[in-house]
């Protein structure tokens, strides 16, 4: 594959990724990325000390933790700022493997897709990497839900590992979004409702003690959540009613 001629930045929403940082960054396939932009969520470890002695080019600290979602706002902007054309999110925690990218970019690059999920669910990767029981049950039932809500046959709503075209960020509304976890799901909703291509490719994951991971409690909430954002997709596909996430 040759390195595309678009510019393609990757973003890393981080939240005390110490344990991790360097090992995502050396798996990175730097000829490919043009930019590195971190953020870091108010962590209390010394993860922008490590991401300044890599050589990261731009890291935004956030002075407290305000959450996944207002991480990626803070990493999208930034990325749009500096003229991305191609915007990859990767988790620093080191649960998805960078060596993807080349992949996912030569999708958006060739213009079939505008968005790249990298799922956990294709290839039976998930439980192989050690992805809780009670997860994985939850993922594909949630995820059988939103299908028939959206009218849509994705394996799963719930990677943490995407990829856009700049027109996709620039179309969605992400900053009306929630600040917390749900965050991820409603973009995917967003661009599901704009009707974008979206293109899945198996990916590899680990679960391992330094990987970063939500309660159960969180889970539960975040469950609810999507049932929610799926019931207001649904009101939306079929113009009964159309929240502030699809304007």
């Amino acid at each position: 594959m040759l390195k595309s001629n678009k510019k393609v930045i990757v973003v890393l929403p981080a939240y005390n990724a110490s344990k991790t940082l360097e090992l995502t960054y050396k798996d990175l396939p730097h000829t490919w990325v043009d930019t590195i932009i971190l953020v870091d969520d108010g962590s209390n470890d010394n993860t922008v000390e490590i991401a300044k002695n890599l050589g990261i080019q731009h890291i935004i600290c956030h002075s407290y933790n305000k959450g996944y979602g207002a991480n990626q706002k803070s990493c999208y902007k930034k990325a749009l700022e500096l003229g991305a054309d191609i915007i990859i999110m990767l988790h620093p925690d080191y649960q998805y493997t960078p060596k993807l990218i080349p992949a996912m970019v030569s999708l958006l690059d060739q213009g079939l897709y505008d968005v790249v999920l990298g799922s956990r669910i294709l290839g039976k990767g998930a439980l192989q990497g050690g992805m809780p029981l009670y997860k994985y049950v939850a993922n594909r039932l949630l995820t059988l839900f939103q299908n028939l809500m959206a009218n849509e046959k994705l394996s799963e709503y719930h990677t943490g590992y995407r990829a856009f075209s700049r027109k996709v960020l620039e179309s969605v509304n992400f900053q009306n979004n929630a600040d917390g976890f749900i965050f991820d799901n409603e973009m995917l909703s967003q661009i599901i409702y704009k009707k974008f291509k979206i293109a899945e490719i198996t990916c590899p994951t680990k679960y391992f003690p330094d990987a970063s991971s939500i309660t159960f409690a969180k889970s539960v909430r975040y469950g609810l959540g999507v049932l929610g954002v799926s019931c207001k997709h649904l009101l939306a596909r079929l113009k009964i009613y159309r929240s502030k996430l699809y304007i």
